[in-house]
């Protein structure tokens, strides 16, 4: 900027001068541009990058708590449901204790008819929640669905088979609810190594 002359205040200053003035003061200071310029889109470059990565978060969390959201509708129930498990059980239980040589009683024939259709309704409105009854019957052991509670000698099996299933596995949806209690072949062609620790 232009230094203001002590000049005496009696002493008039032109047009020209004043003009002159004024356009220097308004005028910006030429400073050396190139080093200004890349400078500015180092900063333009590192603002957009941490847009970039803040827009994906974003999206990642709205993913993940719609996930949880998801998730949290279907199995809210797991806990209620394994507590209904029980019951379902005690109906097996109590059909499966009838001796068959009295099944043909008439009484009991009703009975045992009210019992079981009890139990298909149980399972029924367990179904309408996404719980669904494991049948691992003749299949090989699965560590991630069974436990293997014992081994009964049978050649006509392969050894890992499912022969015999103490108390029946559940799912919900496509997550494990409850394993199932089996017992399987021993003594038959081996089709894998069973693994009784999982």
């Amino acid at each position: 900027m232009k230094e203001v002359n002590n000049q005496d205040p009696t002493e008039e200053t032109s047009p020209e001068e004043i003009s002159a003035a004024i356009q220097e003061a308004d005028t910006p200071s030429q400073e050396p541009a190139p080093n200004k310029e890349k400078e500015l889109a180092e900063q333009i470059a590192s603002l957009k990058d941490q847009l970039l990565r803040a827009m994906a978060e974003t999206e990642n969390t709205r993913r993940r708590a719609a996930k949880e959201k998801e998730d949290t509708a279907k199995f809210a129930v797991s806990n209620f449901a394994k507590e209904i498990l029980s019951v379902a059980d005690n109906f097996r239980r109590a059909l499966d204790a009838i001796p068959k040589e009295t099944t043909g009683e008439e009484t009991l024939k009703h009975l045992i008819t009210g019992v079981e259709a009890t139990e298909r309704q149980l399972l029924s409105s367990l179904g309408k929640f996404g719980i669904k009854q494991m049948t691992p019957m003749g299949k090989p052991f699965d560590p991630h669905y069974h436990r293997v509670m014992m081994e009964i000698e049978d050649a006509s099996q392969p050894t890992g088979t499912v022969v015999q299933i103490l108390q029946a596995g559940y799912m919900i949806q496509d997550r494990l609810l409850r394993e199932a209690l089996v017992a399987v072949s021993k003594g038959g062609a081996v089709i894998h190594k069973i693994d009784t620790e999982a």
